[in-house]
Formats: structure tokens, sequence, C-alpha cells
């Protein structure tokens, strides 16, 4: 029989996918396949245990043993949007690690919750798992927007993640992706200052060791310089709020 491991990360597209697979091939060989990362919200362990449940298969669990900022500083490079080495070293490699030790290449398939919107994503994620064969079933129609898989999940009796409920487009590390640009930072210190406070700590840790790097970059007037999570903080923090309307 043909091994279905889905990765199945926290987000409301792995999820969806599962649904899919199991729909397709029942539960009896799908693997639940979750790469911890150790900073992820704690309502995404919740979910995963609630999901786990309702689709009627365990939660495989891999971890490097790593956080995201140990990566960086000991391989001294500070992931930013265009390079993140923490989704290889702590997702891909764990995940892979298990499929060699676990399944059979011959006869596994992996599926992987990227959805008909990021069709753009998916040459490059198959190349990035040579030799396994890579399926994205929400990819399929008929095709489903991220609110209609979150209205999915709360039919079929679950509470999805909160960070999706805070406005956070993604569930992962905790919402402190280094990939997120500045939209995405602003709205991480309105919500969780506190995370915000520890990733800017951090990151002046490693600017230490390092130099003049960030994770942001400022283009204004038309060049490109590194923005720390600092002078960012600050920026918002002066900003003055736009008149209202009416």
């Amino acid at each position: 029989m043909t091994c279905h491991v889905v990765q199945f990360f926290g987000g409301i597209g792995s999820w969806a996918a599962a649904q899919r697979v199991v729909a397709e091939h029942g539960t009896r060989d799908v693997v639940l396949l979750f790469a911890d990362t150790l900073v992820e919200d704690e309502d995404l362990y919740r979910f995963l245990d609630d999901a786990a449940e309702q689709i009627g298969v365990p939660v495989t669990r891999v971890a490097d043993g790593r956080t995201p900022f140990e990566v960086f500083r000991q391989r001294r490079f500070l992931g930013n949007a265009r390079l993140a080495p923490c989704s290889d070293l702590l997702k891909q490699r764990p995940c892979r690690r298990w499929l060699e030790t676990h399944t059979d290449l011959a006869d596994t398939v992996l599926h992987i919750g990227i959805d008909w919107s990021e069709e753009r994503r998916a040459p490059a994620v198959v190349r990035g798992w040579v030799p396994w064969t890579v399926s994205f079933p929400i990819r399929d129609s008929p095709h489903l927007t991220k609110e209609q898989m979150l209205d999915a999940a709360r039919a079929a009796g679950l509470e999805p993640p909160r960070l999706y409920a805070l406005g956070f487009a993604h569930n992962n590390c905790g919402s402190l992706c280094v990939r997120g640009g500045q939209n995405h930072w602003a709205h991480v210190l309105e919500v969780f200052p506190e995370r915000y406070a520890q990733a800017e700590h951090e990151e002046q840790r490693l600017r230490a060791e390092l130099g003049s790097v960030a994770m942001l970059r400022d283009r204004t007037g038309g060049l490109s310089r590194p923005l720390t999570l600092t002078e960012f903080r600050e920026r918002q923090e002066n900003r003055v709020p736009e008149p209202q309307k009416g």
C-alpha cells in the first residue's frame, strides 16, 4: 500500500490537504508529519491535537532540536525574506530524515498544503523534495480560499488556530517568521509586543556578532539598507495616526 505523508505543520492549508487525502485514500496509510520549530504559538499544538482527533490519525512529530535564532547563530547568518535557512534545517531536513527511515521511496507520496493561489511556489517545492513524489491536494479543483478552509474546519467542529483570527496570514513560528515584511512585523508589534521584543533582542545579539545585518530592508529613496527591528519599532511608535474620516 502507498504511504501518504501529509506535511501537517499547523496551517489551515495542511489541514485542508489532509481532508482530501483521507477522503481519497482513507486513514490506514496516512501519516500527519509535523516538524516542530520549538517556537510555535501554543494554540498551534491545540489545533494539531484537535485536528488529529477529527481526522482519525495521530500526529507524528519530528524536531531538529534548535530554534530559528539558534540556527542563525550557529550558521552565522540572519534569516530574512530572501533567504531563511531555518525552513530547510528545522522543517525539511527532519522530515526528510523521517521519510528515509520510515518509508519506501518507491511507494510514498508527500502531500503539501500549497493551494491554487500559490502555484508559483510548486516547482521549487517539487525540486526541493527530489527524489520523493510530491502532491498538492488543494491545488486542484474545487479551489478554496483560506476563509473557506477556515469555515470548513469550523463546520467539522474545529476551532481554527488563533493566529488567523488575530490577523496573521500564516500559523507558523509563533508569528515570528523572518520571511515576513514590514507590514507583517508591524502587526507582530501591535498584537504580540513581547514576542516582537524577543525577536528584537535576538537580532541585536546577532548584530553584535555579525555586524550590520537585519531581517528587514529600508528602500527609502531608491536605496536599500538593513532596517533593524529596533529602528522599525521606533518608527512605528513615532508615527502620527491618520485622521479619521467622517
